[in-house]
């Protein structure tokens, strides 16, 4: 993809910080961390949704992200690490080319995700949902 700033890394038109390449995958530092030591874990075949990339290639994209986490955590003296991956717009995705973000963190970085916690109005509401998500994926309907 001509105009995807993350293909245009890997094609070596703009330069990265890398920290693992291999035939599958590439981790380069985020310009814009989180944290010192962020990364980012990219398929070098371009995918703009998580659901279109090939199994073999999104568990190495996990691998390489959680292998990352373990040596920033050593490197970094972090106290522990965040994955994230965000699947659209409305998920926070901001680049169009599928991507993990390993993230360092420690006990006093005051970073916070905002998550919220709702709860169902009902065993039978949280049990209907399972059992539509449950469903599609018995019915192959992974891929976008």
């Amino acid at each position: 993809m001509k105009n995807c700033i993350f293909c245009r890394i890997i094609a070596g038109e703009i330069p990265c910080t890398k920290v693992y390449e291999d035939e599958l995958v590439l981790a380069f530092m985020d310009i814009a961390p989180i944290n010192p030591g962020h990364i980012l874990v990219i398929p070098k075949e371009h995918h703009t949704s998580v659901a279109s990339i090939p199994e073999n290639v999104g568990g190495r994209i996990f691998h390489v992200g959680s292998r990352a986490g373990v040596a920033m955590k050593r490197a970094l003296h972090a106290d522990g690490f965040n994955l994230h991956l965000s699947d659209g717009t409305c998920a926070g995705q901001v680049v169009m080319h599928a991507h993990l973000h390993v993230v360092p963190r420690s006990l006093e970085d005051g970073f916070h995700w905002n998550w919220r916690q709702l709860k169902y109005a009902s065993d039978s509401e949280r049990n209907a949902i399972a059992a539509q998500i449950s469903e599609k994926i018995k019915l192959g309907e992974l891929s976008e």
